[in-house]
């Protein structure tokens, strides 16, 4: 591991040098603010981006020939990333808050605000970004900003809802190495699918029992935070709600290759942050029964007692891993937690409308949702259904 860390270290050394040259002879694209979705309280908010060089990724397209979708997928992993710049954050208060890039372009403030902006589409806070001053040799194109969206969940929602993404929202085949290849690849956000019904389930996750949609999501992957763009079009595409998406950070990934607890530590640490920024709100947990999504939210919730309603995990069709699930599940039954193996969205709906978490005309509308997501083109014959059986007594 110490050979691989200087490796490492030396091929980030190069990576950084060869790319102020380029910059030197005026080789580079524009530079570029990125943006995530973020969370926060009234008291509190996090505010986190990334400054690039342009990557040239256009938007996507269902024709999109598979040569495109891989240049693009090429261009999103070969970041120009800018260290040492200077940007200041400007909440609506007033204030100025002065950051500087770290070693992979990203910019991270935890701020505390006087008073909150309007908000936007309901849910969502703007706190605006700017550029101050690149690192030399970079130019400072004049004015570059942008605008972080935070959400901030009402005092009154009933439930927050922690999902995975992928083999849980998103068909990725994360068990069969050479599909999962084959689709992260050469597939766009509009030619990727979502499983069926998952759009309308988490709709009406959203909606809970009270009618206000305000019930916030957040969405934790080991994803790297290269695929940002293409993660959060895909939700837009296929109008399942938007969140926070809370991944993984390529050099921590590197550092830390061949760690079997790596993956769960990730997402073990962004669920707990979640739960300590909302001490007062449960939440429902979402994912899929391919990785280890069981035994993380076993471990959720042990460490945060009452503070899980339910469990739904997506059934991959591999029985050692249905196994797995059932362990966890019978484990869970001193908790007093239901954990559901489901097959598909239509089963996960009709619990939660049985457990009062959704309406009961949730499950019609879910199951008619599925039915016409039935219609569409199969990625590659991927039926993006379980054939396990449930598994809740």
């Amino acid at each position: 591991m110490a050979l691989l860390d200087k490796l490492n270290g030396w091929a980030e050394r190069a990576d950084e040098a060869f790319t102020r040259t380029r910059a030197r002879l005026g080789l580079l694209h524009p530079l570029q603010l990125i943006p995530y979705r973020s969370y926060g309280t009234p008291e509190r908010l996090y505010i986190k981006g990334r400054l690039l060089t342009d990557k040239g990724i256009s938007e996507a397209d269902p024709n999109d020939s598979r040569w495109h979708n891989l240049l693009n997928m090429y261009r999103r992993f070969d970041s120009n990333e800018i260290s040492g710049a200077q940007l200041s954050v400007h909440p609506a208060d007033g204030s100025e808050h002065p950051v500087i890039s770290d070693e992979e372009g990203y910019y991270t403030l935890n701020l505390e605000p006087k008073v909150l902006p309007e908000p936007v589409d309901f849910l969502w806070y703007p706190v605006e970004v700017l550029l101050r001053q690149s690192p030399a040799p970079f130019p400072t194109p004049a004015g570059l900003r942008t605008r972080n969206m935070v959400l901030i969940p009402p005092p009154d929602a009933e439930y927050g809802i922690i999902s995975d993404l992928d083999d849980t929202v998103i068909q990725t085949s994360a068990t069969d190495l050479l599909r999962m290849a084959r689709t992260v690849l050469l597939r766009n956000a509009r030619s990727r699918l979502p499983f069926k019904g998952v759009a309308e389930f988490y709709r009406q996750l959203q909606l809970g029992r009270n009618g206000k949609r305000n019930n916030p999501f957040f969405y934790v992957s080991s994803s790297p935070w290269n695929l940002y763009d293409l993660l959060e079009d895909f939700l837009e595409l296929n109008d399942i709600p938007p969140g926070p998406l809370l991944l993984r950070d390529m050099a921590l990934k590197r550092k830390q290759a061949g760690s079997a607890s790596e993956h769960h530590g990730h997402k073990l640490k962004e669920i707990d942050n979640l739960l300590l920024t909302y001490p007062k709100l449960p939440f429902v947990l979402i994912g899929d029964s391919g990785q280890e999504d069981a035994n993380i939210y076993r471990e959720v919730v042990r460490r945060h007692p009452g503070r899980v309603l339910a469990i739904y995990i997506r059934d991959v069709n591999l029985p050692e891993r249905a196994a797995l699930v059932e362990q966890v599940r019978e484990e869970l039954r001193n908790d007093k937690v239901e954990m559901l193996l489901v097959k598909d969205t239509v089963q996960a709906a009709k619990h939660a409308a049985g457990v009062g978490l959704v309406f009961q005309a949730a499950v019609p509308a879910v199951e008619q949702e599925k039915q016409k997501d039935e219609t569409a083109p199969e990625e590659d014959g991927l039926d993006g259904e379980g054939t396990g059986q449930p598994v809740m007594a």
